[in-house]
């Protein structure tokens, strides 16, 4: 009995002073003023909870309609427009959509990227980033990444050319190792809230005669109203995303580079048709590109030859200088664990005597340094 009055608790001390409401019932007695901070947390982690499932939900709502809206497209242009499950989901953020078994393409990856709506923690950080950057927009968008096969590759030249918006261009190098292949610039066929980045402005020329109907080209779509809202960027290039860390990726990279990539800004749930015929746009523009329809000038093929050699010369380079400085650490560790497995193996007397030595020449070097400064 002893021991168990040990791990009792003291029985509570109610004081006669209290004011308060308080429900009683037989010997058991609830005052709910002396719970306040309890009910307090209480209250802010269903709220937290409440918040989280409604953002998980509202997200989860706009991946559906963005799926159901342009899963028709899709099913129209691919034998396969989607995996055996349909929309994939990582979390409550990313969805994606894998859609292969298309002339001219290797296959079209569709990713949903969503603001964090069920997490409030990283909203209230996403909002107080707003005020400190002022560029910084968190919004929903949609990319996709249209792989040309190696048939239509071999029929479209190699350079990288994009158009962007102008609230992207502060960061979207930051992301695409490739565009930094590119020179940005004004151009008379965009509207002024879009600019060009283009290596060579035959380039652009040559993609601005292109009609992706017998009535719309690329400058007659982009001038269309919803598209100015909703388009962040829309790029063709033959370059990798990241800086490739050998001349041999890169090399292996360089043949099965080539894409379309579009990012858009998406609308609400209810208006998600109204980005379908910009998807569709990219579909005919694609089309284009693998028929053979640009046309560079030879000596606009020779510059960009150059610059592809330049930088695998570059790659090279970088990567001879990473391996001899390897080299040289691995001989410094080894020549360190030569040094150390000598000390280990003298009597204790010589070890002393060697690091006293060793303590002498530290403090005459750091002697050396103060006389020289003074």
């Amino acid at each position: 009995m002893s021991l168990l009055a040990l791990f009792s608790p003291p029985p509570p001390s109610l004081s006669d002073d209290y004011t308060g409401t308080q429900f009683r019932w037989r010997f058991l007695v609830f005052r709910p003023a002396l719970f306040v901070p309890q009910a307090s947390l209480l209250i802010a982690v269903l709220l937290y909870l409440a918040f989280a499932l409604y953002g998980k939900y509202r997200n989860q709502r706009t991946a559906n309609a963005l799926y159901n809206a342009i899963h028709p497209l899709l099913a129209h242009n691919f034998s396969a427009p989607a995996s055996s499950s349909g929309l994939i989901s990582d979390g409550s953020t990313d969805f994606f959509v894998f859609s292969t078994g298309r002339r001219a393409l290797v296959s079209l990856h569709t990713v949903l990227s969503l603001v964090p709506r069920q997490d409030p923690l990283h909203l209230l950080l996403q909002f107080l980033w707003q005020l400190y950057d002022l560029r910084y927009h968190p919004r929903d968008h949609l990319s996709l990444d249209f792989l040309l096969d190696p048939e239509a590759a071999a029929a479209l030249p190699d350079f990288v050319w994009a158009i962007v918006n102008k609230s992207e261009l502060t960061t979207i190098k930051d992301n695409r190792w490739d565009l930094t292949f590119t020179r940005t610039s004004e151009h008379t066929s965009l509207p002024p809230a879009f600019s060009l980045m283009s290596e060579f402005a035959d380039v652009s020329d040559a993609l601005f005669k292109l009609h992706l109907s017998p009535s719309t080209t690329l400058s007659t779509l982009l001038a269309t109203p919803p598209f100015l809202t909703y388009l962040r960027s829309l790029s063709i290039t033959d370059q990798p995303h990241e800086r490739p860390q050998s001349a041999a990726s890169y090399i292996a990279q360089k043949h099965t580079a080539k894409r379309v990539l579009l990012d858009i800004n998406l609308p609400g749930p209810h208006r998600a048709k109204d980005i379908l015929p910009l998807v569709d746009a990219v579909f005919a523009l694609v089309d284009l590109l693998a028929a053979g329809k640009v046309v560079l000038r030879p000596e606009t093929r020779a510059k960009i030859r150059k610059v592809r050699e330049d930088v695998e010369k570059e790659i090279k380079e970088d990567e001879v200088k990473e391996k001899k400085e390897e080299a040289a650490e691995d001989k410094k560790a080894a020549k360190r664990k030569a040094e150390q497995d000598r000390i280990a193996k003298l009597s204790a007397a010589e070890q002393k005597k060697l690091l006293d030595r060793t303590h002498k020449r530290t403090i005459r070097k750091s002697q050396g340094k103060v006389v020289r400064k003074a």
